[in-house]
């Protein structure tokens, strides 16, 4: 999507951009075999982690309350705990609910080299049980290079995919993919080798659900100006593969708001556009909010709009018309398919606390934010909603708005809609407003996982 330049930080490491590339298949999951795939070139898009902003604090390599966030960086910092309060995950675990028997699949390139040991220490520390990372190589991964900021910007990126996934679905198998693009500063091939690679792990029939914290403004797609829309129309083989094998596809909305990343990644579009995958039929847009947490992670103030060092990404996409599970919110809409379509936390004011060891000069607790984090969290709920129902649920879409709008007669739909008049305004482009139902800005809002995860299974 896009990463904000003028971000907050303190003692921060560097969040830098990458793309993705060429291929091979090395992976114990996939019985060890490596596998050649052809090169393909997309011109202009260049895909980037959707990671708005980070802050961090090292000392004595402890983390800090709550309340000693705010009153030392005036921004709330969240614990898993607190997320599973705050989402009503525990009575799923009480009850088994946990993700045991289903997989994640997360795609990042480069990946990080300390990403097992640190999932095990992120999990210790919260008194969590801790699960093998399965590594896909996609491509000829360089060496990590902890003085290149691509690198280093991706090692970030992959931290937060695995361990916010985690955190919400601690049994569930988790696949990461590796990718070895970028390691020229050739962003050409990116998002056709990120599509291989989810394309032959669905053939191979690994994973039930993906998460991507990554993506490209439509604008700079070959074509777009002309309203020829085939460069992004021939990257959908890998969703239609996924709807065929009822996988389902989740992407990151972005953290520009009702605008994105320009064709030379220097700025914003001074209008409203938006991101490929996210605006995908095929993919779950998956939008941010702000939470407003005590201690416990008990809420002290209804959800809001993410919107501080990024905006949830969110607005008609100018590629895709509008699909046949939004009918229900043409009003809102129009004629084209509008983004995101559920929300979870994502906001610097509400940072997620994410155990890292890649950079050796910095080893210790981060706060990452934007919709990076929110895609994991909610692929996190597809699984638990995988194992109650017994199998995949696929394109989750229609069970979504159905609930949604079922949800102001029926709260046992667990869809909390998010509606305090906050907005997704950013970088100078007017947003879209958090009203009540489905918005621009948090979709159908967000969720309370013990009643959305079975309402949910039996809906899909």
């Amino acid at each position: 999507m896009r990463r904000v330049r003028a971000r907050r930080r303190i003692a921060a490491a560097a969040v830098g951009v990458a793309t993705l590339a060429n291929v091979a298949l090395i992976a114990p999951v996939l019985s060890g075999s490596a596998v050649a795939a052809p090169v393909h070139a997309v011109q202009g898009a260049k895909p980037v982690p959707a990671i708005a902003g980070e802050q961090s604090k090292n000392a004595a390599h402890s983390l800090l309350t709550t309340a000693q966030c705010q009153a030392q960086w005036q921004v709330s910092c969240y614990t898993p705990n607190q997320y599973r309060q705050a989402y009503n995950l525990n009575p799923l675990y009480r009850a088994g609910i946990t993700g045991k028997g289903r997989t994640i699949v997360i795609v990042d390139s480069f990946g990080s080299p300390t990403i097992q040991h640190d999932l095990d220490v992120y999990s210790a520390r919260f008194g969590m049980k801790s699960t093998h990372v399965d590594i896909v190589k996609w491509g000829t991964v360089p060496r990590f290079d902890s003085t290149n900021p691509d690198h280093m910007g991706w090692a970030g990126e992959t931290t937060l995919d695995v361990e916010m996934a985690h955190a919400v679905a601690p049994d569930a198998h988790i696949v990461l993919v590796e990718s070895g693009a970028n390691q020229n500063g050739d962003g050409t091939t990116g998002l056709r080798e990120m599509m291989d690679a989810e394309k032959s792990l669905i053939d191979r029939g690994v994973g039930d659900v993906i998460s991507q914290s990554f993506g490209a403004t439509e604008n700079t797609f070959p074509g777009f100006r002309k309203g020829d829309f085939s460069s992004i129309e021939n990257l959908r083989y890998a969703f239609k593969d996924a709807a065929k094998h009822k996988v389902t596809v989740l992407a990151a909305s972005g953290d520009g708001g009702a605008t994105n990343t320009n064709a030379n990644g220097n700025g914003d579009y001074p209008y409203r556009v938006n991101a490929w995958p996210s605006s995908d039929p095929l993919a779950v847009s998956v939008g941010g909010t702000q939470l407003h947490l005590d201690a416990k992670g008990d809420r002290i103030a209804p959800d809001s709009v993410f919107n501080d060092e990024g905006a949830s990404g969110g607005g008609p996409s100018h590629v895709f018309a509008r699909p046949s599970y939004q009918t229900g919110v043409e009003q809102v809409v129009g004629e084209h398919r509008g983004t995101p379509d559920v929300s979870m936390s994502a906001a610097m004011k509400g940072g997620a606390w994410v155990y890292s060891s890649y950079d050796p000069k910095r080893v210790g607790w981060d706060l990452f934010v934007g919709t990076s984090e929110a895609s994991p969290l909610f692929a996190g709920i597809v699984a638990l909603a995988d194992q109650v129902a017994g199998h995949r649920l696929g394109d989750i879409h229609q069970a979504l708005y159905t609930l949604s709008a079922q949800s102001s007669r029926n709260p046992s739909t667990g869809i909390v809609d998010v509606k305090d008049g906050t907005n997704n305004s950013f970088a100078g482009v007017t947003g879209y407003t958090a009203a009540k139902g489905y918005d621009m800005a948090t979709g159908v809002g967000t969720i309370d996982a013990a009643r959305f995860v079975p309402a949910l299974a039996k809906a899909g």
